[in-house]
């Protein structure tokens, strides 16, 4: 029966894992015993020295995903495959995940399919303190009171006159003091 497992690996090396693994499944023919490997990523907007740049994001960074019916030859295929360092599971036996959770992990920043929207990576926190970049309050200095990722805006206290004025601005308009 094939069931989704989880194999833990260096991070970092996951797609080099899922390249060796797909390598070994075709050289010891054991196609049979396979069906997918996954590294789940999803799409994410980050925002790099004022430009949006979609980029590609590991949702579980030191993990694959192998849909196999696990038997000794398969399990001994995957543990001795470089970079693997064992299967999630406890004890000496995988563990297989639950069909929520695997279309969960599959389906992740696709809240409507395919042609969803990416999600916004967020790279500001509450509490941080900005500087203003453009527009009419560009060069004054604020703290951040609220994020929101999905219209890509902050909300931001600036001292105008010595009060503490909110102002909503978008995520190109600021930079991260350091």
């Amino acid at each position: 029966m094939f069931l989704w497992y989880v194999i833990n690996t260096y991070s970092g090396h996951e797609n080099k894992v899922k390249a060796n693994l797909e390598h070994r499944i075709i050289s010891m023919g054991q196609q049979s015993r396979f069906r997918r490997v996954v590294v789940p990523t999803e799409s994410v907007i980050e925002t790099k020295d004022g430009q949006k740049v979609q980029a590609e994001k590991r949702v579980l960074p030191g993990y694959v995903l192998v849909n196999m019916n696990l038997d000794d030859e398969a399990w001994i295929l995957v543990k001795n495959t470089p970079g693997v360092t064992g299967f999630v599971g406890s004890g000496s036996k995988p563990v297989p995940l639950s069909e929520g959770e695997i279309e969960r992990i599959l389906h992740t920043g696709k809240s409507q399919g395919e042609g969803a929207r990416p999600r916004a990576q967020v790279e500001f926190s509450l509490g941080e303190s900005v500087k203003i970049t453009s527009g009419h309050l560009a060069d004054f200095d604020g703290e951040i009171v609220d994020v929101n990722p999905d219209q890509q805006k902050l909300k931001v206290l600036v001292n105008i006159f010595e009060r503490q004025v909110p102002v909503e601005l978008s995520f190109e308009m600021v930079k991260k003091l350091e």
